[in-house]
């Protein structure tokens, strides 16, 4: 006896659309959160990379009476492990290092910011930080 029904393999034209809608809206629902918890844990990062660089130009002051001249001064007198990357363009040599202001006439590093153009979420410049 032959059976008349047909059996189903796969899913219709109709199923897989209706699959991809629901896909693209979630993702239209999920993406513009996920792209601005990116975009703040970067400026988070940056200010504590900041913090830390602020800390360790402190700490270097008070052992040697002096700023350091370089940032890699820093690392090679074991402050640092390394130069930390400014998270938001990525790199290590765009922080902008600001003079120290020593009576005794002693050029080295006294502050630095970051050299990432652009505004933070709450409408500052990266510089400001």
């Amino acid at each position: 006896m032959r059976d008349n029904t047909r059996k189903q393999d796969g899913f219709t034209l109709i199923e897989i659309l209706i699959v991809m809608a629901i896909v693209a809206l979630l993702l239209t629902i999920a993406l513009p959160r996920y792209f601005g918890s990116l975009e703040n844990s970067r400026e988070v990062a940056l200010r504590e990379n900041l913090k830390v660089l602020r800390l360790s130009l402190d700490r270097f002051y008070a052992d040697k009476g002096r700023y350091p001249q370089t940032l890699e001064e820093l690392v090679e007198q074991k402050y640092l492990r390394a130069v930390p990357v400014d998270p938001i363009t990525e790199s290590t040599s765009t922080w902008v290092l600001i003079p120290s202001r020593n009576e005794g006439g002693e050029e080295g590093i006294g502050d630095v910011k970051s050299g990432a153009s652009g505004t933070a979420r709450d409408g500052r410049a990266y510089g400001e930080f």
